[in-house]
């Protein structure tokens, strides 16, 4: 395994850096705690960046929902908008669903229990099917699951289409089976998911806590795809969420074309179990037809 010290020094400079250009700028009479700009959006993204800009860019709204298929070789750039964001995500093989991301695989060969950047998201095959080349806020959790309409309704209170119509509060777990569906997969797909910007942790006597104040607006993440892959996700709140009011925090998504991973790669030698994730990626193409 390459060493990674030199790589860590170089990085905490960049690190700093980007977070001072992602720092919210708000005119008079905004609300409060949103993102008007980031300056230096681009500035993460540039070693990595091989095609100009965005290729889309998509607001998604509390509460909302978006899936597509996505080639390797992109990557989805996440901004939370206001603090408090959460995004559930779930990852698909587009070629072989029944190959999908593998949260207990993911965490016990990486010996996490949270993703930030050098991390990848491992498949049932053990294959390499995304990595996080980018992240501000050092901590997304892999552990909380996601909402379902009983949880929803008991701690914001019962809503429904028919009385609300669309200002009704969805729940994950509804907004993942709608996207399945379009996809031709069903519930039964469901696997654990990811909670973007959410922060869970463990305290000495083993006892699990959500910490209300570590999304921040401005915070970001980048995944980028090591297959052609289904993403799914929910901007619905995570369910170890304490808070009695149904979060309402927009997201920004921006999806690039960017430099494919190789045996340099920052995420490849991020952990000796990462380059074996990768090496199966590579086989799983070189056979592809």
């Amino acid at each position: 395994m390459l060493s990674r010290v030199p790589l860590l020094e170089k990085e905490g400079q960049v690190r700093e850096k980007a977070v001072q250009a992602l720092l919210p700028v708000y005119t008079e009479g905004q609300k409060p705690g949103r993102v008007k700009t980031l300056p230096g959006f681009l500035f993460i993204l540039g070693a990595y960046i091989t095609k100009g800009g965005s290729m889309m860019e998509k607001i998604i709204e509390a509460g909302s929902k978006w899936s597509n298929v996505l080639a390797k070789g992109k990557a989805v750039r996440f901004t939370a908008l206001e603090d408090g964001a959460n995004i559930s995500l779930l990852l698909y093989n587009a070629k072989n669903t029944t190959d999908r991301y593998n949260m207990p695989d993911s965490l016990k060969a990486q010996h996490t229990s949270k993703f930030t950047k050098g991390n990848i998201l491992m498949t049932d095959n053990g294959r390499a099917m995304a990595s996080i080349i980018e992240d501000s806020s050092g901590w997304h959790d892999p552990i909380g699951g996601y909402s379902t309409r009983a949880g929803t309704d008991s701690r914001y209170g019962e809503t429904t289409f028919q009385k609300l119509l669309n200002d009704y509060y969805r729940s994950g777990e509804e907004n993942f089976v709608k996207e399945l569906m379009r996809h031709g997969l069903t519930k039964r797909d469901l696997v654990p998911n990811i909670n973007l910007f959410s922060k869970i942790y463990a305290d000495e006597a083993g006892s699990m806590h959500f910490d209300p104040e570590h999304a921040k607006a401005g915070d970001t993440i980048v995944i980028r795809l090591e297959m052609n892959s289904l993403m799914i996700i929910s901007n619905t709140p995570n369910p170890q969420d304490p808070a009695t009011d149904f979060p309402s925090v927009p997201v920004k998504m921006e999806v690039y074309d960017v430099k494919e991973a190789d045996g340099q790669d920052y995420c490849v030698n991020y952990h000796p179990e990462n380059r074996r994730a990768f090496e199966n990626t590579w086989e799983y193409h070189s056979l592809l037809v």
